[in-house]
């Protein structure tokens, strides 16, 4: 009988407790000293991160503090002084738990082998050539409407998988297949997500302690991803175990031949992996592409950049695709695919500009504030400039005059893939997937927005952990008259 008064008592009681927050707060005289409002906040949560770059626009230090929940203060800072604070200075009073050192010396030992690179690019070619690009071949024949955000996801979720687990889900085979594994994430990042959201944190605990709504969602998710690593790992084990060498080299293989046994740690550092892998590269090649279509004059040049880097191996010719990877860099100052991410202060602090941080407090620096920043990008901070990161190299008998230097920004004002010590291991392996899609698509394929209100409309932003466009990006493929 309790059980059953509590099923009934308890969602009335979720309904009214922010009504009943909202009376406590108008009638609280210290919390009318804290603007904005949580209510502000929770009436601008559908466009909060536009709502909050406003804010840190208009901020003389590009920082701010809010409470976005009851009793929780939050610091939001779009200030390169607080990124590299956080990042490198007092980089000890926001560092992750205690095994955090220890699993990112032994990742980034793994990630700096030729071998490596080279199964990356194989991975990436294979599924290139016998997923995406008969798919998009299809499509063009047949008419259709694809949603290009679903596919470039399909994408990189088997490519880190193979990377990661040398496990292939087929997620992006022609039928488009629901995956067990890649909804499990997508459920576990969309409630993990929300959590950090939440207006009130104290419903989301509610259910966890009760087990139900989307805290259930997200136990049952979490289970099932540990689930099936855990089988992952003992097949991989017994796969070793019968060889006499190692000729795998996915990452996976690489820990356990390494004498990393301990199962939970492996599991945390390959999940870890998916998760740093799975929606990135795809937000970010999602965003770029819509882009590309409102901005055909750069389209053009990458093209000319494809054509003349074609005949090079696949890492030489990335790696000179000079032109494009500043307008991948572009697109991610506007879009970067993680546009928020918060650190919690192991002690009393004071950030630059003088923000006093209270030990518990947690601190956000904001990758998609910064990159609308006019302080730090100009008053056309808002144009898809690629003038920002180039620097035209001097004509001479061994160089075309249409050759590019690329002029990068220091990781502190572009944190879009962290920076100190913790600048993103994958960064390199991110650039050498997203630059060879945009070739192998762009030679042969245009990629044209098929929005209902047209070419011109322009996306709705959503956030998750990732950003990304409301409701998919459709698009129609074309085939191009000519291509290498």
């Amino acid at each position: 009988m309790l059980l059953l008064q509590m099923q009934v008592l308890v969602p009335i009681f979720l309904l009214l407790l922010p009504l009943l927050f909202f009376v406590f707060l108008n009638s609280n005289s210290k919390s009318k000293s804290k603007v904005p409002k949580s209510f502000a906040i929770f009436a601008n949560r559908k466009r909060l991160h536009p709502w909050l770059s406003d804010i840190l626009q208009d901020s003389p230090s590009a920082t701010i503090v809010l409470r976005p929940s009851y009793a929780a203060y939050q610091v939001f800072s779009g200030n390169p002084a607080v990124v590299q604070h956080i990042f490198k200075t007092n980089f000890p009073n926001y560092t992750k738990k205690a095994t955090f050192p220890f699993q990112r010396q032994v990742s980034s030992h793994k990630f700096n082998t030729k071998s490596l690179r080279k199964f990356v690019e194989t991975v990436v070619d294979t599924e290139l050539s016998d997923r995406l690009i008969p798919i998009l071949s299809s499509a063009t024949k047949q008419g259709t409407v694809l949603d290009f955000q679903d596919i470039l996801q399909r994408f990189a979720f088997d490519n880190i998988c193979k990377i990661a687990f040398g496990f292939d889900p087929a997620y992006l085979f022609p039928s488009l297949p629901q995956a067990k594994l890649a909804l499990a994430f997508e459920d576990g990042v969309r409630y993990s997500s929300e959590r950090f959201d939440a207006l009130l944190p104290v419903i989301w605990k509610i259910k966890k302690l009760l087990n139900i709504g989307s805290e259930k969602r997200l136990r049952i998710a979490v289970s099932e991803i540990r689930e099936f690593a855990m089988k992952i790992i003992n097949e991989k084990k017994q796969e070793l175990g019968e060889k006499q060498s190692l000729d795998s080299v996915d990452l996976l293989s690489r820990f356990l031949s390494s004498g990393h046994s301990d199962e939970n740690f492996v599991i945390d550092i390959v999940i870890s992996f998916i998760l740093a892998g799975r929606d990135t590269t795809s937000a970010a090649l999602t965003w770029f592409f819509w882009l590309l279509s409102k901005n055909p004059e750069i389209e053009s040049e990458i093209l000319k950049e494809i054509y003349e880097k074609s005949e090079a191996p696949i890492y030489d010719e990335v790696k000179d695709m000079v032109y494009t990877h500043a307008s991948l860099c572009e697109s991610m100052r506007l879009y970067p695919p993680v546009p928020i991410d918060t650190k919690e202060a192991v002690n009393d602090d004071e950030l630059p500009g003088g923000t006093v941080v209270k030990k518990g407090m947690r601190v956000s620096y904001f990758p998609y504030a910064m990159g609308r920043l006019e302080t730090l990008w100009g008053s056309e901070w808002a144009e898809f400039k690629l003038e920002r990161w180039l620097q035209k190299e001097e004509e001479n008998s061994n160089l075309k005059s249409s050759s590019w230097k690329f002029v990068g920004r220091d990781s502190y004002t572009y944190p879009v893939f962290q920076a100190g010590p913790r600048i993103c291991l994958g960064k390199d392996m991110a650039f050498l997937q997203m630059k060879r899609v945009v070739a192998v698509v762009l030679r042969r394929f245009k990629v044209m927005p098929a929005f209902e209100q047209g070419v011109h409309h322009e996306p709705e932003y959503m956030y998750y952990l990732t950003s990304k466009m409301k409701g998919g990006f459709p698009v129609k493929i074309m085939e191009r008259d000519h291509h290498l």
